[in-house]
């Protein structure tokens, strides 16, 4: 089955089995009812009796469809191109036609515009799935059901639809596998074993007198001290606290030590710094190593060329024993404005934007990680020593979900604590200092 056809067999699901079947050439996909946003931000079952006539049940009946798209800078070409290629494929069921406006705008701010004012949202949005339960929250999104929600399951890894569910609802389309961070280094300074642990990556960038950079007063990256040590969120509570599961405090105390014993024996070496001065230090001859994002991959390709080295975060020992890093892994989501005039193209729109080909292309154009699970099988990804690292440390992560918003200020206050040398913590300071940053994360 072709490309073509494979779409209009499955993201088409909502036409009537003789349209798909005259259409696409394929077997009849099963009819589903419509769905489209109800007063308090949920969803409501159309009839597919009620629309017979039009694949898009009525939408586009009294005029074109016009939709708003919302995407990040880097991806507005690409973007702009594969919503071109969903004009042309529903033609055939949109009669009167489709007119999509693709607008720069990056998650973040794209998440915190639909919470405030889900009316002036676009009818397609990206973000960043710590927003999903804000969103969620603000009645933003239109829930994915029936045939869409199997498409979204059968199609990306478990981890990501995790991420796009919300009290057991999935209430967006998973986009990327990527956002997070891993082990960027110099080949010509750091050697492929010396990056498989933190005191070798260390040990190599202080022989060749370069730095190694990470930023640990961030909450993001500085989550690592105690993830490692084996504590881990655990959603929110009804009143919005976040919750965080049972540890040993021993093995959380004693890896925060490693840390800061590791580090303050490297302090000449170890820089803390926003992730952008990995590759700034690559440019300039300065850095060896640094823990840095997807996003900068690119970057560090054009700069080092063949000598990038990409690997999953590295060991670190604790207590004798070589435990793995283990960081904060998120998921780009494409979520459907509940209050969208066209409600069902807009869901057939995210479906194509985040089907197996557009991921492809993304993987292919802009170095995205899949979660697509046959993209991410695939040889652009195998072939890519930066887009296979990443994904593979999505194994030794906490997801980036259920957090709410006063978690990053005190665990990135831990973090700068951890990389004061001038206060060397013993096993019980440690203990202290991570039950503080907990308590200060739920009174926030």
């Amino acid at each position: 089955m072709n490309k073509t056809k494979r779409f209009c067999a499955i993201a088409l699901a909502a036409m009537t089995a003789a349209t798909a079947l005259a259409a696409c050439g394929a077997e009849p996909a099963p009819s589903t009812p419509a769905t489209t946003a109800s007063d308090n931000g949920g969803t409501t079952v159309v009839s597919n009796a009620d629309a017979v006539e039009d694949p898009l049940y009525g939408e586009g009946q009294n005029g074109a469809i016009t939709l708003k798209v919302w995407g990040p800078d880097a991806a507005q070409a690409i973007l702009k191109e594969q919503c071109d290629a969903f004009v042309q494929e529903m033609k055939p069921y949109a009669p009167s036609g489709i007119t999509i406006e693709v607008v720069p705008q990056g998650e973040d701010v794209a998440a915190t515009q639909a919470k405030t004012d889900i009316t002036a949202a676009a009818d397609v949005f990206g973000f960043a799935c710590d927003n999903i339960d804000g969103l969620v929250k603000a009645g933003a999104l239109l829930e994915v059901t029936g045939a869409e929600k199997d498409f979204v399951v059968e199609n990306n890894s478990e981890s990501s639809v995790a991420a796009a569910t919300v009290d057991g609802k999935l209430m967006a389309y998973p986009e990327t596998g990527d956002n997070s961070y891993i082990l960027v280094y110099d080949k010509t300074v750091v050697s492929a074993e010396q990056a498989k642990t933190l005191e070798g990556t260390l040990e190599a960038c202080k022989a060749a007198n370069k730095k190694f950079i990470m930023d640990a007063g961030n909450g993001y990256y500085s989550c690592m001290f105690m993830f490692t040590g084996g504590l881990k969120i655990n959603g929110l509570s009804p009143e919005g606290v976040q919750q965080f599961t049972d540890y040993d405090e021993d093995t959380v105390a004693k890896t925060v030590v490693a840390f800061q014993t590791l580090l303050a024996q490297y302090k000449d070496t170890f820089m803390s710094g926003e992730a952008s001065k990995v590759v700034d230090g690559f440019k300039s001859g300065t850095v060896g190593a640094g823990v840095d994002g997807s996003w900068n991959f690119a970057s560090a390709k054009d700069t080092l060329g063949d000598n990038a080295g990409f690997t999953i975060l590295p060991t670190i020992n604790v207590d004798g024993e070589d435990r793995p890093i283990i960081n904060m892994f998120g998921y780009k989501l494409l979520g459907v404005n509940s209050q969208s005039k066209f409600p069902n193209t807009s869901i057939e729109l995210a479906k194509y934007l985040t089907s197996e080909t557009c991921q492809q292309q993304r993987a292919e154009k802009l170095n995205w990680g899949p979660s697509n699970k046959k993209v991410a099988e695939s040889d652009v990804v195998k072939n890519d020593e930066a887009l296979s690292a990443i994904l593979a440390q999505s194994a030794n992560s906490v997801p980036q979900s259920g957090l709410a918003g006063t978690f990053w200020t005190p665990v990135g206050t831990f973090g700068s604590k951890i990389i004061d040398f001038d206060n060397m913590m013993d096993i019980d300071a440690a203990k202290d200092l991570v039950k503080k940053t907990i308590a200060n994360v739920k009174d926030e």
